[in-house]
């Protein structure tokens, strides 16, 4: 089955922050966008190829506009620059429908959101919900200053302000948020998610994990992480194209089946978003992703191409 594309106009286009655009994206006709779940994120289509997510950041009851706000990243592998320098009020784009890989947990008693800098867009859409649905919550926005932090004043006029807490690093000597603060009053119903930096993402799983929180109420979403590439060469069967090319050490499991006309969908290429997923029929891949569960990469049954390897010299995929 195809994906549903989607043409949209930048209706309006606010540099909030320093390095950080928030983009409003409606439907040319103005009409109604499909509706979305707190936690999604669309895929922005930005010419030649070039695929990217941002969570959406607005609120779920509202589907008349679509909100993301997307830092321009120094280590850019394109993506933010092209939205940065290339999206302007008017421009017309393609992007997917929502889908969502980072969805609220219904039975949570208590929910602690904690975004590191631009983590915080799908804490807000994650905020909105749960107040609309009456549950307890509490949202942590964390980051170096505020002049590098969009979403402030949007945060202290919302709704939920009464829920939002602001740690701003260069306000307090340098020093990150007070953990121990954060996860204050938690007990075995409370759910915790986290988006942000990878090495703020792992300081605060990490602390999650020491005061208590079982791994299925940890609920994480990379945006950035650092891909380990290149390996020892192997064998990939594409059997339902009938296809075997050998993968070189230097080469993904995708740059190879491509070489022979097999053409994988992507989007993050990072092992972050789960696009190019695929089954394994024979063979032990090497996860080197962050969308798997360790349970799920203990079954070695699927496999990311853009980024895992092989364990074993060959391996069949259903491709």
């Amino acid at each position: 089955m195809s994906e549903e594309l989607l043409t949209v106009v930048v209706r309006r286009r606010d540099l909030q922050a320093e390095g950080v655009v928030v983009l409003e994206l409606v439907d040319p006709n103005g009409q109604a966008l499909p509706v979305f779940e707190a936690g999604a994120h669309i895929d922005l289509h930005l010419g030649e190829g070039m695929i990217r997510q941002y969570s959406l950041c607005s609120n779920p009851a509202d589907v008349s506009a679509y909100r993301v706000g997307i830092l321009k990243d120094p280590k850019s592998r394109g993506g933010s620059i092209a939205v940065h320098e290339s999206l302007h009020e008017g421009t017309e784009l393609t992007i997917s429908a929502p889908r969502n890989l980072f969805p609220l947990d219904a039975d949570a008693g208590r929910s602690v959101l904690i975004g590191g800098g631009i983590g915080i867009t799908p804490m807000i859409a994650m905020a909105y919900a749960l107040q609309a649905a009456g549950k307890a919550f509490d949202l942590w926005y964390c980051g170096r200053s505020r002049a590098t932090c969009a979403f402030v004043d949007d945060l202290k006029a919302s709704v939920f302000a009464e829920h939002v807490h602001f740690h701003f690093d260069d306000e307090h000597d340098g020093k990150g948020v007070n953990l121990d603060q954060v996860f204050e009053g938690a007990d075995g119903s409370t759910h915790m998610y986290t988006c942000g930096p990878s090495g703020f993402m792992e300081w605060v799983m990490n602390t999650a994990a020491s005061k208590g929180f079982s791994d299925n109420r940890i609920h994480k979403e990379f945006f950035q992480v650092e891909v380990e590439t290149g390996g020892e060469a192997f064998e990939v069967v594409a059997k339902r194209s009938g296809k075997t090319v050998q993968v070189g050490a230097d080469q993904t499991i995708v740059e190879a089946l491509a070489e022979v006309g097999i053409k994988v969908r992507m989007s993050c290429e990072q092992g972050i978003c789960g696009t190019c997923l695929c089954d394994v029929l024979e063979g032990e891949p090497e996860h080197r992703d962050q969308f798997l569960t360790d349970d799920e990469k203990e079954d070695n049954d699927q496999i990311l191409l853009c980024c895992s390897r092989s364990r074993t010299p060959r391996l069949v995929l259903d491709i």
